[in-house]
This record gives C-alpha cells, structure tokens and sequence, in this order.
C-alpha cells in the first residue's frame, strides 16, 4: 500500500484531511503528494469549506517521504526533478494557494515532508511530545530549493539551517520557542485543541478569512519602490481592482451591525 490522503467533511464547515500510511508513520508517497494536490485544489473551489484540518492518522503527523520509493527515481536528473517540481511542490503549492484556512494537529514525529505540510498551514497545534526536524543530510541529499525556502520561511533561518545542516531535530517546546508552532498541549488534547481552533475560525467571516490569507501571500512577495507592490496588492481581491471594493458587502455589513447589537453575527 503506497498510502493515502483523505478528506472528509466535519461539522461547522470544517473539512477533515488525514494523512494515512499505515506502518510507515504516514511518510508521503508519490502517489499521496498528488492526492495531496487533489485535495487541495478541490477544497479551494468549495464554497462550503471554511476550515480545513489535516493531521496524521494514529500517533504521527508524517515522518517525511516515503524512503522506499527513492531508488526508483531518485538518482536520475529528469526523474528527481519530476518528483519535487511536480509531485512535492505540487502538493505544497495546492496548500499555498488555498485561500481556506488551514489548521495542523501534529502529533508524534514531524520530520522533512511533515515539517513541508505544517509549514503551509495558517496554525499549528502539537502535542507536547512531537518532534520535528528534516535530517536528510543523513540520507545524503539536500532539500530541494522551494522547499527550502518555505521551511525557512516558517521555521526561521538558524532553526533550518541547524535541522538541514546539522540534522538537528527539536521538541515541540523549542519550535514553540521559535516561533512555529502556535500552542502546544499534553498529547492526549492535541485532537480538542485543534478542533476547537478550526471551529473558531469556522465560525467567524469566511470571506474576510479568504481575504486575509489573499493579503498574507501578497505580502511575502518583494517590496518594490516603484509602486508595483501597491498595484499587485490590489489584485488580491478575487481579482478586484481595489483591495477594499469589500466595504458593501453582505458579511461586512452583517459583521458591524451584530457588534453593534451586541449579538453573534450570522454569516
């Protein structure tokens, strides 16, 4: 069994995708980065979804690739290529480009495609025992540059370089501590907490969610002294010329006037 991604709906909105390969501490197959992608780009497209969770099924969130498939591909340049350009980023990018957010339940071992997967989400949550770190160094092969660049994005410069040069892995208090993980709980909370993180954004303005992760991505593309930053700004609307052409709409309206009734607004 090459493992698998599934997705099932929640209640509240809350879209449920689990990483499963049974055995193998659900390490991602070739086959689970294009489900990955799949999933993804089909959550995107839903106007249902207003939180997605994705964890680990059983006591791991994913102990990185799945090392036995590497011999058939990985030493040779076109087929290497393939396999990040295409199956991994593919999948990471599915995850980049949803505008729904995402929330990781991250239990037990974090390493390499874990530590990819949980950098593409909005807000992490772990168990005090997880661990996490990407020691391929020990393997023999660096991380791919995407890749790279988004782990040091989310994890900070000296803690890649430390788990990518030194193979050095982390507890779930150091990544707190660096600023990755958003809040760590005993173990046997970590499914609650999350939960109830995902429900809260389940419950609040979808399309001011959507827009916020819109900003968040624009934002982390390079300043521009020329004003081009200001022009691609205002193209992260669902297209609109103006980043505030959201001032009449329906959720806007209903947001301010239940706070101003002093009831829970009904989006």
């Amino acid at each position: 069994m090459s493992g698998e991604v599934l997705m099932e709906a929640g209640e509240g909105g809350v879209v449920h995708v689990t990483l499963r390969h049974t055995g193998r501490l659900n390490a991602m197959s070739r086959p689970m980065w294009r489900q990955l992608r799949t999933v993804f780009e089909d959550i995107q497209q839903r106007s249902d979804v207003r939180c997605v969770l994705i964890a680990g099924e059983g006591d791991a969130f994913c102990a990185g690739g799945d090392i036995s498939e590497y011999p058939g591909f990985r030493f040779d340049v076109a087929a290497l290529r393939d396999f990040h350009e295409n199956d991994v980023w593919g999948g990471l990018n599915a995850m980049l480009l949803c505008d729904v957010p995402v929330v990781a339940q991250i239990r037990g071992a974090c390493m390499g495609a874990g530590v990819e997967i949980a950098s593409c989400c909005d807000i992490r949550v772990a168990g005090s025992g997880a661990r996490f770190g990407a020691p391929i160094a020990k393997l023999g092969f660096p991380m791919a540059p995407r890749e790279a660049q988004l782990v040091a994005g989310a994890v900070g410069d000296v803690t890649a370089r430390q788990m990518l040069l030194e193979a050095a892995t982390f507890s779930a208090s150091d990544m707190l501590a660096r600023g990755f993980l958003s809040r760590v709980v005993a173990d046997d909370m970590v499914a609650t907490e999350a939960l109830g993180s995902a429900l809260r954004i389940a419950a609040l303005a979808p399309q001011a969610a959507r827009m916020n992760k819109q900003t968040f991505r624009a934002l982390k593309m390079p300043i521009a002294l020329d004003g081009k930053a200001l022009a691609a700004m205002k193209n992260i609307v669902n297209g609109a010329p103006d980043p505030y052409a959201y001032a009449d709409s329906a959720e806007h309206r209903e947001g301010i006037t239940a706070f101003l009734e002093k009831r829970a607004p009904l989006f």
